[in-house]
């Protein structure tokens, strides 16, 4: 390897919007995050439908009909 071209490898501190923090390795110091695994719903076993732009009612009422 060649010297002076890596990011030095350390330890960094990951913070998720739910409140969550945990320490990890990365090249960056610290890290902020959206979702985690406490709080994500494929780990937790939560589901939650978001509805953007009433997508989920329009499907809904499709399957309705028929």
């Amino acid at each position: 390897m060649k010297d002076g071209i890596h990011p030095k490898y350390g330890n960094t501190t990951v913070r998720c919007a739910c409140g969550e923090t945990f320490e990890t390795g990365s090249v960056r110091e610290n890290l902020v995050v959206d979702i985690c695994s406490k709080c994500h719903p494929f780990y937790t076993g939560k589901q939650k439908l978001v509805d953007t732009g009433g997508r989920v009612d329009k499907f809904k009422k499709r399957m309705e009909q028929k």
